[in-house]
């Protein structure tokens, strides 16, 4: 059976990989364009949101619902017509789920994902 710390570990690295991601187009001199840049913003935030959660699992609801004002606004605010609006309705559809989860009006095989 694995440790926890074995998962901790594992999560410490998928963060440094999201933030190595975001990073990459700075370290190869790519152009940045309103892509690169809500791409960036977007991973950076979920790596970090996902340490917090890692190391403190009791604000998971929380974190959740500012990663869906982050992708939605970063979405619909930088990227063009068609992926603007699929972006925002994804950080809608994330805030509705964290409202539920607070509100506990979800399913429980969902609830327990955000009560540990």
């Amino acid at each position: 059976m694995a440790n926890i710390k074995m998962f901790k570990l594992l999560g410490v690295l998928l963060a440094l990989v999201l933030i190595v991601l975001a990073i990459m187009p700075i370290i190869r001199h790519q152009p940045l364009t309103n892509d690169v840049i809500a791409t960036a913003i977007i991973l950076i935030l979920i790596a970090v949101a996902y340490l917090i959660i890692l190391y403190n699992p009791s604000w998971t609801k929380a974190v959740f619902f500012f990663e869906g004002i982050v992708i939605g606004v970063c979405g619909y605010m930088i990227l063009e017509y068609p992926y603007n609006l699929e972006l925002a309705v994804v950080g809608l559809i994330i805030i509705a789920i964290a409202v539920l989860a607070y509100l506990q009006k979800l399913p429980p095989s969902i609830l327990k994902w955000f009560y540990r």
